[in-house]
């Protein structure tokens, strides 16, 4: 069933297992309403128009997202970022590995330019893994918690997320966002621990860990999409 409010339409999907009204946007940027049966149209159309802010926003974000981010050319002089920081590339000769940061340049020998990217990935999902695993610590520590592990992929769109068995998973691009913004992924996925949904409850164990972290997850929404793919 579809429901339309003025210029937005959204899927109604009825469950008796709900209690309460849920609107989500879907990764294509569907709108889906959530209900328990029953609930009049009124009614309905009443809690979108009060969520059409939220709505808007979310649209937004999604627009952002699906947006295509250049790729890198791997030519001298192109800026590769490694927590908040760009460094200009320079290609070389000769260097014991692929790829280096030296001297406040990242260093790629020639010979492997073919397998460039793979080298990046790589050598941040390296850099990710030893940094977020301190942080991790610092914070469970805080946090009263004792996560599993961390373990850094590839995650798509999502910067974090909390698995099976307690452990942390980020993603290696993690490492390219300025460390406030990373120490926010990392308070966010170790407050899934405690809270597995994003409540009240939730926010308000992420917000006793880091005061300003509405700051922080604005900066995320509004830029985190502009670190460069690779």
């Amino acid at each position: 069933m579809t429901l339309v409010v003025d210029d937005l339409q959204l899927t109604l999907r009825q469950s008796a297992r709900r209690t309460t009204l849920q609107i989500t946007v879907e990764r294509e940027g569907e709108l889906v309403l959530s209900a328990p049966p029953g609930v009049d149209a009124e009614r309905l159309r009443a809690f979108v128009q009060q969520k059409r802010l939220w709505i808007y926003t979310k649209l937004a974000e999604k627009d952002r997202l699906q947006r295509p981010v250049p790729r890198k050319e791997f030519v001298d002089g192109e800026g590769f970022l490694y927590l908040g920081r760009s460094h200009r590339l320079k290609r070389v000769e000769r260097q014991d590995v692929p790829l280096k940061l030296a001297a406040g340049r990242f260093c790629l020998r020639r010979d492997a330019l073919p397998s460039a990217r793979e080298h990046f990935v790589r050598w941040y999902t390296e850099r990710a893994k030893a940094w977020l695993s301190r942080r991790v610590a610092e914070w469970s520590g805080r946090m009263d918690v004792a996560p599993a592990g961390v373990k850094v992929q590839d995650l798509g769109y999502r910067w974090g997320s909390c698995g099976k068995g307690e452990w942390l998973y980020f993603h290696w691009k993690s490492i390219l966002l300025p460390p406030r913004m990373a120490d926010y992924v990392v308070v966010h996925e170790i407050a899934h621990l405690h809270e597995p949904h994003h409540t009240p409850a939730f926010w308000l164990r992420v917000e006793r860990a880091m005061p300003d972290y509405a700051l922080r997850k604005a900066w995320l929404a509004e830029r985190g999409v502009d670190v460069e793919g690779i």
